[in-house]
């Protein structure tokens, strides 16, 4: 058994580009916008950087870019690309590099350019050895399947489920509303999402997440080293990751309404972080949200709620901002969008503000520890990501 990261690394800066339509810019300006604002929140200079990892999945198929747009030069930079855990799998190797005592200070970063790509979701992968695409089975497809199965196996009527689903956007669109660098900052109404035009059936447009750019950068190093830059730094508590080999698709019990990716890598991390109760002992998460029935279904995986009673838990406003445990306290990916190579640290940023009591008009009272969670692939073969942070 390994050694645990636990109280190992802390952060002592942290970025956030604008997210959007970002015309205007392309993935360098992105990265720069993100990198000094961690630059100057941590009272370094470039030149402090020792080593750093870039994740992202289309813009940059080295750490090239990275060490162009920073001037980085001649250090290390290693290039991460793993769906849509991509920017936390950055972090997560940047956190062990730190954690053995390889580096002393070390960037994190991700950038994703989507808007010019022309894509309206994430685009195919081919297979391995062949030149085939997978099936046209895109994102909004798989995850209203997996919608339709959850009201099937737990049988709840399709029009509640919906209003759950339709709440849960309203709830992520009032937060993000809060947030000056989110994409969408507008609240909607419960009516407005659930009348809104149909985007894969049971899924309308607001059960969605849009396409975006974005960049999100973390500075990282040891706690002794902290000390010398700030006394509200942040600690990483734990990180779980788990990588899926299709096991849902090739088994014929397969439930389809939990993510088996989600349970292992949560598991993770609690037990790296010590946690016993995560909806007792955790005060906020930023889940991938990539469509509502997504957030739903991981708030039973996490542990956050009972099986089938998420649609309850939703409904007593119990994952509000002023609920229990917060969820995607900053508007989540419905909000921001999904910059693939960038989510992941962009959640970090909510958590790393919240900690540290300035997370202005969406501040939580008196946070103890946050987490942040990605997902990426489809429903029976995922690769997950679990990361865990407190003071």
């Amino acid at each position: 058994m390994g050694q645990s990261i636990r109280d190992k690394v802390a952060i002592i800066g942290m970025g956030c580009s604008k997210f959007g339509e970002r015309w205007d810019s392309d993935a360098t300006d992105l990265m720069v916008e993100a990198a000094y604002e961690a630059y100057e929140d941590a009272g370094i200079d470039p030149k402090d950087i020792e080593a750093a990892w870039l994740g992202t999945v289309q813009s940059g198929m080295t750490g090239q870019p990275a060490a162009a747009a920073l001037k980085l030069d001649y250090v290390p930079i290693t290039r991460v690309e793993n769906a849509c855990c991509t920017a936390t799998d950055a972090f997560r190797n940047a956190v062990y590099a730190v954690a053995a005592g390889v580096h002393d200070i070390v960037l994190a970063i991700g950038v994703e350019k989507l808007k010019d790509t022309g894509w309206t979701g994430l685009g195919g992968f081919g297979l391995p050895g062949s030149s085939m695409v997978e099936a046209n089975t895109p994102p909004p497809v798989q995850f209203a399947l997996a919608a339709t199965r959850y009201s099937y196996h737990y049988k709840i009527p399709m029009d509640e489920l919906k209003r759950t689903l339709a709440r849960i956007a309203v709830k992520n669109h009032k937060n993000g509303a809060l947030n000056p660098k989110a994409h969408f900052q507008k609240e909607i109404k419960l009516e407005q999402a659930l009348r809104a035009p149909m985007v894969a059936y049971p899924l309308g447009l607001f059960d969605c997440c849009g396409v975006s750019d974005g960049g999100a950068a973390a500075i990282l190093t040891t706690p002794e080293l902290a000390k010398k830059f700030r006394d509200d730094y942040v600690l990483v508590k734990g990180i779980g990751m788990a990588v899926g080999g299709q096991q849902g698709m090739l088994q014929d019990d397969y439930d389809f309404v939990h993510f088996e990716e989600n349970v292992r890598a949560s598991q993770m991390a609690y037990k790296e972080a010590g946690i016993k109760d995560p909806l007792e002992e955790i005060d906020h998460a930023m889940v991938h949200d990539c469509f509502t029935i997504t957030e739903l279904i991981i708030t039973e995986d996490l542990g956050f709620a009972p099986r089938g009673k998420g649609p309850e838990c939703h409904e007593t406003g119990m994952f509000d901002k002023d609920g229990q445990l917060a969820i995607n306290v900053d508007g989540g990916l419905k909000c921001f969008g999904h910059p693939i190579g960038a989510s992941g640290i962009r959640m970090i940023y909510e958590v790393y503000k919240q900690l540290q009591g300035k997370a202005g008009p969406r501040q939580r009272k008196n946070p103890k520890l946050g987490l942040t969670h990605n997902l990426g692939g489809r429903p029976g073969s995922f690769t997950c990501t679990v990361a865990i942070f407190g003071r």
